[in-house]
């Protein structure tokens, strides 16, 4: 069954262009990594400096692995330092109803 992985972010005005522009850049490769179903940036209606992605994952470990690569590629340093408060993730799985 697929997992749901929401990455919550806060962004500072000063940083939000960039945070944008970076997940235009590095985005493809995350939709091509093994495990990956989909992607969406969405920004919060409320509080624009409230990104949150949007992602489907074969399985919480595919995500784990593809969080495990970006961070020995130090891109969880880079995007970290846009950010005004800590990412917060959420794995989520379907209740049948």
């Amino acid at each position: 069954m697929s997992v749901d992985v929401i990455l919550d972010l806060q962004v500072s005005a000063a940083n939000r262009e960039e945070l944008l522009s970076i997940f235009t850049a590095i985005l493809p490769d995350t939709r091509a990594y093994a495990g990956c179903q989909s992607v969406i940036v969405t920004s919060n209606e409320n509080d624009p400096h409230n990104i949150v992605l949007l992602e489907k994952w074969d399985k919480r470990s595919d995500h784990e692995s593809y969080a495990a690569w970006r961070t020995e590629r130090g891109d969880m340093e880079k995007l970290g330092a846009l950010l005004s408060a800590p990412p917060v993730i959420k794995y989520l799985t379907t209740i049948p109803s």
